[in-house]
């Protein structure tokens, strides 16, 4: 009987090695995330339709299905005007026809809220789809997003909250092997130190979240809200925007950004849906 149990726990640690062996082995693939910005349903036709940005759409959930990432990330702007049911209504079923194995997290722009939003408006959103806000980890990666509407507007006592809630968030990261942030706004399009437009975070909080990323060796930022594809570096860190599902408001086509996670590493490629036509699967995605 001795014998006996001595070979059962022999055996159940061997399979307790050989499990932690091929975790380690698979936390340490490759693997690839899809960021997808500003769908911005009546964009296009000025508030009078959502037919074109509903074709957009499907075909951009439709190559996510076919491609199968291990998460998508939609950073903001859903509809073009936050009163109109029927723009939510196409983002909602549209975004639902996303494979159930995939998650989704989302962080809003500005275009969910009105021009002014008071406190009760952040909250209405948080009581429709949840929190503005995520926290992630997944396969020793770290993700977070963050609603940077708030930093464009005049909401202290948000910003301050949200911003003890990031501290918290990247000071317990842990041996994380790449931190990811998503945003809305881009804290900046090209340079760190260009003046504040409608594209951009204000000078004064850009530094204090560039400093509070870089400290915490955050590899990249990726926002969207300026309808083009642009990037730029602050001291090593990638600041990623990409253009966007819906309209273009320069020379892209509309697509969407693939994002290559390794082991010390983080690799986008932007893609517009003619050019998603041709990859069929992620071996395709690593030799580009």
């Amino acid at each position: 009987m001795k014998k006996l149990l001595t070979f059962v726990v022999s055996l159940l640690l061997l399979l307790l090695i050989a499990f932690l062996i091929i975790s380690q082995i698979n936390n340490s693939k490759p693997f690839f995330f899809i960021q997808m910005s500003d769908p911005q349903f009546g964009f296009l036709d000025a508030n009078e339709s959502i037919d074109k940005e509903t074709i957009l759409y499907e075909r951009a959930v439709a190559d996510i299905n076919r491609l199968n990432p291990d998460f998508v990330v939609i950073t903001g702007d859903f509809v073009h005007d936050h009163t109109d049911s029927t723009q939510w209504a196409g983002f909602d079923r549209i975004t639902g026809m996303i494979k159930r194995s995939i998650p989704v997290y989302m962080v809003p722009g500005n275009h969910e809220y009105p021009s002014n939003p008071a406190e009760e408006d952040f909250v209405n959103y948080k009581s429709i789809y949840g929190d503005d806000k995520f926290s992630v980890k997944h396969k020793k990666n770290l993700f977070i997003g963050i609603n940077s509407y708030i930093l464009k507007t005049d909401s202290p006592g948000l910003e301050k909250e949200q911003l003890e809630w990031l501290k918290s968030e990247l000071e317990s990261a842990g041996d994380m092997r790449n931190i990811v942030v998503f945003t809305h706004y881009p804290f900046f399009v090209k340079d760190p130190d260009e003046p504040e437009t409608y594209s951009n975070i204000g000078l004064e909080k850009r530094k204090k979240y560039l400093d509070l990323l870089k400290k915490y060796d955050v590899k990249a930022v990726f926002a969207g809200h300026f309808h083009k594809n642009s990037y730029g570096n602050y001291k090593g860190m990638d600041m990623i925007t990409t253009s966007a599902v819906g309209k273009q408001l320069g020379n892209d086509l509309s697509g969407l950004r693939i994002v290559r996670v390794t082991k010390d590493s983080v690799i986008s490629n932007y893609y517009s849906l003619d050019d998603l036509e041709s990859i069929k699967d992620f071996s395709e995605i690593e030799s580009n």
